[in-house]
């Protein structure tokens, strides 16, 4: 899309069909009242940035830096959620956060949408954190209406330590410590991301300093398989204890001080039209110039999002859930 129809109409948040594991059409109607508002948001620009060469194996990371395009199918929401993007394919979506009511206030709802290049939107999945739990703990589902582990749409979840400083994003597999006969089966939940915070160099105004570690993927594009069945074997330990074999390590990038507004800044590329903490962008160490994932505010409750293989939409998701959360230890 051209940045002159940006300029001359108002993007706002909708939903169209999709489809569920049965292919099932479904819509709630306060789920659809609020997807379906007219909101204004800024406009935003379809650039990003230019082709430039990449270190990484060809099993981890692509040649090149990726284009602005979502030729995407979505024909099933629960194999597109754990699928890579494409090679050299930039996907854009866009966050919408739900905080009316009074619960909703302590517990938001977090919308996903993939945005199409007719301008349209199509809902990917929904988050939101769980109550009286001991850590915070966020279900994802490919329905928006059923944020519950006893549906078929629940597809995984985020947790996090005591601290909120640690998270780990599941798949909807079986806890092998409440389920000890399931150790040895195909059932045991995989691990498909760990992000670790923690404060920044630049003090309490900079943005948070972020490590996420993702399974690395093979030569066919697949994911390597980690299913942990102990602590010691997690995503979090084994980069704790320097054993990142097929790890692909990931940190935020750090931003640059900008005279002229006299604060740091990152270069989101017309992506992120507002300031916040919270603003991130996804980069291997060897290599800042190929985003694998960005995220930053457009509106109050309005993000842009964006991922890259070998990134895909359910562990981004994720990664932005945790960035919602409150983080003591770092705040």
């Amino acid at each position: 899309l051209n940045a002159q129809r940006y300029r001359d109409e108002i993007l706002r948040p909708i939903v169209v069909p999709f489809i569920r594991r049965h292919h099932l059409m479904f819509q709630h109607d306060n789920a659809r009242q609020f997807m379906s508002e007219k909101k204004s948001f800024p406009p935003i620009s379809s650039s990003f940035f230019s082709l430039l060469p990449s270190p990484y194996p060809s099993h981890f990371l692509p040649v090149s830096v990726p284009q602005v395009t979502t030729p995407v199918s979505v024909e099933d929401l629960e194999k597109f959620a754990l699928h890579p993007a494409p090679r050299d394919t930039t996907i854009q979506c866009r966050i919408t956060r739900d905080r009316r009511g009074v619960e909703k206030g302590m517990y938001p709802t977090y919308y996903l949408h993939m945005e199409k290049e007719d301008g349209k939107r199509v809902f990917l999945m929904a988050g939101r954190k769980r109550k009286k739990c001991k850590t915070s703990n966020y279900l994802i589902s490919i329905d928006p209406t059923e944020l519950s582990r006893d549906t078929d749409s629940y597809i995984g979840k985020l947790r996090s330590n005591v601290l909120g400083t640690k998270f780990t994003v599941f798949d909807d597999g079986d806890n092998p410590d409440k389920k000890p006969f399931v150790k040895e089966c195909e059932s045991v939940r995989q691990e498909l991301a760990a992000i670790c915070y923690e404060k920044n160099v630049l003090g309490f105004k900079g943005p948070r300093k972020m490590t996420v570690i993702i399974p690395g993927m093979m030569e066919n594009d697949e994911r390597v398989c980690i299913r942990p069945k102990s602590d010691i074997e997690s995503l979090l330990s084994r980069y704790e204890n320097g054993n990142t074999d097929n790890l692909v390590c990931l940190m935020n990038k750090s931003p640059s001080w900008n005279e002229q507004t006299q604060s740091y800044v990152l270069n989101f590329h017309g992506r992120v039209t507002q300031a916040s903490v919270k603003n991130f962008q996804i980069v291997h160490p060897d290599n800042e110039d190929y985003i694998v994932m960005q995220f930053g505010r457009v509106a109050e409750d309005v993000f842009s999002m964006d991922y890259s293989f070998p990134m895909c939409p359910l562990q981004a998701f994720a990664i932005t859930l945790s960035s919602f959360d409150g983080k003591l230890a770092c705040e």
